[in-house]
């Protein structure tokens, strides 16, 4: 898969059309799935010809990726408030948003199940999605290793999965519900688990 095509020629992509295609696609997703998404339904969905759609992505793969990819990077935060425990509840609370948002929540275990049988989708969806949100998330730990809150030799692969692990576990793996004061208690428990 690549990115989104640099239109040629005389094509010109509006922005509000695309803006109407890509949450036709997170409406379709949410409403279908991936295996039952069509590009038809896209158009139909958004008001616009199939060619709309062509200009932009060459396939209903590479569309779905860059969708979800973009919807995806503009929920991660890189809080920066001045703590360990600050930066990881504000960064837990941007996880849970993202996972629970209404449309995306009906879409992300169709993700996962997606991804295994398409290696190629896998490995965008590590590509556009996992890695840059790892990478903003790794500036969190970097700078409690500057403050002196963690230890210099944190392992900050296992870091980066400790809190996010957890919550992905129980929203969506258990399909747990997230009772009142919980990300503080996952918050506490991270930073317990780093600082020791």
């Amino acid at each position: 898969m690549t990115n989104r095509r640099t239109p040629t020629g005389a094509a010109v992509l509006q922005p509000d059309v695309t803006y109407a295609i890509t949450e036709a696609v997170i409406d379709e997703l949410a409403d279908h799935g991936f295996g039952r998404l069509s590009m038809e339904a896209v158009a139909k969905r958004a008001g616009v010809g199939k060619s709309a759609l062509y200009r932009r992505w060459r396939s209903k793969d590479e569309m779905i990726g860059a969708v979800i990819a973009e919807f995806s990077l503009a929920r991660a935060v890189d809080p920066d408030t001045g703590s360990l425990r600050g930066d990881i509840r504000a960064s837990l609370e941007a996880l849970y948003g993202w996972i629970t948002h209404p449309r995306f929540s009906r879409i992300f275990p169709g993700l996962i199940a997606e991804g295994r049988r398409n290696p190629a989708m896998a490995e965008f969806a590590r590509e556009t999605i996992g890695e840059p949100r790892r990478a903003i998330s790794r500036a969190v730990f970097t700078r409690a290793i500057e403050r002196g809150e963690i230890p210099a030799d944190t392992d900050l692969e296992m870091a980066l999965d400790i809190g996010a692990g957890i919550v992905y576990w129980r929203l969506i793996v258990r399909g747990a519900p997230a009772e009142e004061g919980y990300l503080d208690k996952v918050t506490d428990l991270v930073v317990r688990a780093l600082k020791s």
